[in-house]
């Protein structure tokens, strides 16, 4: 018998038993409107602790709801899938009254969301959509398609084919340029990869911008658990098979900032930066310090500003309805299909970061000091 199959057959056994015990107390039970915030708790479920933009998620989750009295289970799950299972499905034995979840896999959790659904514990989706369940509430994140075509739009305001009022550029190209995405199992990855391709396809086809590599589609360019080493292996492959003949790459869509460095790496390694053989312009998204020194410095082009502060605050206002016995308020009740159903969702705004909106956007804002944006690093 299998290690998977005894790990499916577990959870499953698992799921069923909190589901047989779920009027025994675990879970809100929809009777979580009469009682004071202390005496409610929220689990957290956040997927890993190697990237600063999730570690600041949690923290500010946790934050805003200890600001209103809850009590707060708050859960990393190190990027393994099994891990997260078991600290979902620990919440819920506890006693959970609301689960937020950021998955790392948003197909691997059905079985939880049933027991959930089972002990009536509302869910709600933390910017990763949950896929393939019911059993999914509500869902706060920001305007996904719109994170992409903002990362095609820097692509080519860094290339200079555009202005950053829209407006057309000086530049005439051609110009080429490699193409990445982000992790399969991130629902998000295809609404990102969309709203790029779809900004990018005019240039594409009129020949102003080519991808040497011919690497176009998502199962190609996907970076599996946005992970930076597996972004960096994929550039140092793409410049050893695809411009060994002396050409040169001039722009990068990277969706992410963590493969943005891995991206950046690959290509300081092979001298770009040096001489006359500039750097790409390279795009992002998350705003994170790291990335933020470098667009400072001139290194990375732009990243895209999520403001996680907001997601939090939201995350929090969602979970308190659902407390009071109310329906979360949803701003978009037609576009996130999860396969099962449309979950009604709240979509935040995001902004665009080149070097001179860093102290407009980040640091008169307070989500960067301007010593930390000097130093590359967050202060403890």
């Amino acid at each position: 018998m299998s290690r998977r199959f005894l790990m499916a057959l577990g959870s499953a056994v698992l799921a069923l038993s909190i589901a047989a015990c779920s009027g025994e107390g675990a879970g809100g039970g929809g009777d979580t409107a009469d009682k004071k915030p202390t005496d409610l708790t929220i689990g957290v479920s956040m997927p890993t602790q190697t990237s600063e933009r999730w570690i600041a998620d949690g923290n500010s989750v946790k934050e805003k709801l200890q600001a209103k009295g809850y009590k707060v289970d708050l859960q990393y799950a190190g990027d393994e899938i099994p891990t997260q299972s078991q600290q979902i499905d620990q919440m819920i034995t506890q006693g959970a009254d609301v689960l937020i979840i950021a998955a790392i896999d948003g197909t691997a959790l059905t079985g939880q969301l049933q027991a959930a659904a089972q002990a009536k514990i509302p869910v709600i989706s933390y910017d990763r959509l949950i896929l393939g369940s019911p059993n999914v509430d509500f869902y706060v994140s920001f305007d996904n398609y719109k994170v992409g075509v903002a990362q095609a739009t820097a692509l080519l305001v860094g290339l200079g084919l555009q202005n950053k009022d829209g407006s057309k550029g000086t530049a005439t190209g051609p110009f080429t340029i490699e193409l990445f995405a982000g992790s399969l199992d991130d629902n998000n990855t295809q609404y990102f990869f969309g709203g790029a391709m779809d900004t990018l396809k005019p240039f594409f086809d009129n020949g102003t911008l080519k991808v040497k590599s011919g690497q176009t589609k998502i199962e190609q360019i996907a970076t599996l658990r946005w992970q930076q080493g597996v972004a960096q292996t994929r550039m140092e492959d793409l410049l050893t098979s695809s411009y060994n003949d002396g050409s040169t790459v001039d722009g990068v869509l990277s969706p992410y900032d963590g493969i943005s460095r891995g991206i950046i790496t690959a290509l300081q390694n092979a001298g770009y930066g040096k001489g006359k053989k500039k750097l790409p312009v390279v795009t992002g998204q998350d705003a994170e310090i790291a990335s933020i020194k470098l667009i400072n410095d001139g290194v990375q082009s732009s990243t895209v500003f999520k403001d996680t502060r907001l997601l939090a605050e939201q995350a929090a206002i969602a979970a308190e309805a659902f407390l009071q016995d109310k329906e979360p308020q949803a701003n978009d009740t037609t576009t996130y299909n999860n396969k099962v159903k449309v979950v009604p969702a709240y979509l935040l705004p995001i902004q665009t970061v080149f070097k001179d909106d860093i102290k407009p956007v980040l640091v008169d804002s307070g989500y960067w000091t301007a010593e930390e944006v000097a130093a590359g690093q967050a202060k403890k």
